[in-house]
């Protein structure tokens, strides 16, 4: 992303993604002709992309789409083709504002806490609230309840995640728990439910017994910018959004080949830098990281009691240590064009002292907003 790739180069690759699209969509009603048009144009539109001359571009850009429109069925009413018209519009200023400026995430794990949450679950013996108090709570605070009884004498045999639409978010994920005797549907996610112990494969069940009770709080949603790097460099102290491509994380080590992963995490050095940590205190370059976010890690903070706090940085996980930086007198130098990345729950998070660093290329944007829910999170990142 340093510098800006061309525009119209961008804006090529998006006319040639959806112009495949309208083609997978639409090639079982329309003339072999048009079909072949229309492919012929793309190749050609590749073509110019490769030379690069924006001229060429845009002209080929603008034949690839007269062709595209003999795909299109016939608009018979004016007033719905300007309906549609402003439709596209619509989405393609909210592609280009995703492209170029702010895009939305979700917190998934608790690496970043108490700064950002992710998804936190508790069990629970109480029944959930009536369903006022709980359309209320997952409107503010993003909390949702589950509570299931078996309905007969069964034995739990697997519990398995599920996307409604292939999307993994949070209103649109689920979880099946199967019996010996049948299914049970419940609208968390697979880990939420896996917090109440009481549901685990192999449990005996009677008729009443719960199978899994309690709630779980959405991870903070972020919204991060990706428009301020182009023109600063990242900086010690931001909090920073980067993809997984290339980097040894766990998930691509055991699942190669998988689509990348996005991470948040603290930006601790950039390139040239020198890191040690000595529990609970980070060193830069010989001396104390001096930025505020850092000092409130190693304050060992409490925030809330209930919450739990920082606790300072650490060599590694719970009676463990990491690849890099796994002991109080071990360096690490950042490599030139590469960031290293921290999670502020040091003891609770896989990231650079783990894979280690992260190339510049990697890198989406900054974490700006946190636009829900509304817990005390909610606002700028700190």
């Amino acid at each position: 992303m340093f510098p800006f790739t061309p525009k119209h180069l961008d804006q090529a690759r998006l006319y040639l993604r959806e112009a495949a699209k309208l083609v997978a969509f639409r090639k079982d009603v329309v003339p072999e002709e048009v079909l072949k048009e229309v492919e012929a144009e793309m190749e050609a539109l590749k073509a110019a992309v490769r030379q690069r001359e924006r001229t060429g571009v845009e002209a080929q850009m603008q034949r690839l789409d007269d062709a595209c429109r003999k795909l299109q069925p016939p608009l018979r009413d004016g007033g719905w083709r300007e309906n549609v018209e402003v439709f596209v519009v619509a989405i393609t200023i909210a592609l280009g504002v995703r492209t170029y400026f702010v895009q939305p995430f979700t917190i998934p794990t608790g690496s970043m806490q108490p700064t950002l949450n992710g998804i936190i679950s508790q069990a629970s013996d109480s029944p959930p609230p009536n369903p006022i108090i709980r359309a209320l709570h997952w409107i503010t605070i993003g909390r949702s309840y589950f509570d299931l009884t078996a309905e007969r004498s069964e034995t739990i045999q697997s519990i398995e995640e599920k996307h409604h639409f292939g999307l993994n978010l949070g209103p649109f994920t689920y979880t099946l728990i199967r019996t010996d005797a049948g299914t049970y549907s419940v609208g968390v996610p697979a880990t939420a439910v896996a917090a109440d112990r009481r549901c685990m494969p192999g449990r005996k069940l009677n008729p009443g017994d719960i199978i899994a009770r309690g709630a779980t709080n959405s991870g903070d949603h972020v919204l991060v910018d990706k428009f301020s790097y182009h023109f600063i460099r990242p900086t010690a102290g931001n909090v920073f959004v980067f993809n997984t491509a290339g980097i040894p994380t766990r998930e691509n080590v055991y699942n190669p080949g998988a689509p990348s992963q996005f991470y948040i995490k603290r930006l601790a050095a950039v390139g040239n830098d020198q890191l040690r940590i000595e529990p609970p205190t980070l060193y830069r370059n010989g001396a104390v990281a001096p930025e505020v976010p850092f000092k409130r890690v190693m304050s060992g903070t409490l925030l809330n009691p209930t919450e739990g706090g920082y606790r300072g940085y650490s060599n590694g996980p719970e009676h463990s240590t990491f690849t890099f930086l796994g002991s109080p007198k071990a360096t690490f130098d950042v490599p030139p064009s590469c960031f290293f990345a921290l999670g502020d729950n040091s003891y609770h998070s896989s990231d650079s002292r783990d894979w280690g660093p992260v190339p510049q290329a990697n890198v989406v944007g900054r974490g700006w907003l946190v636009y829900w829910p509304f817990t005390r999170h909610w606002g700028t990142v700190q």
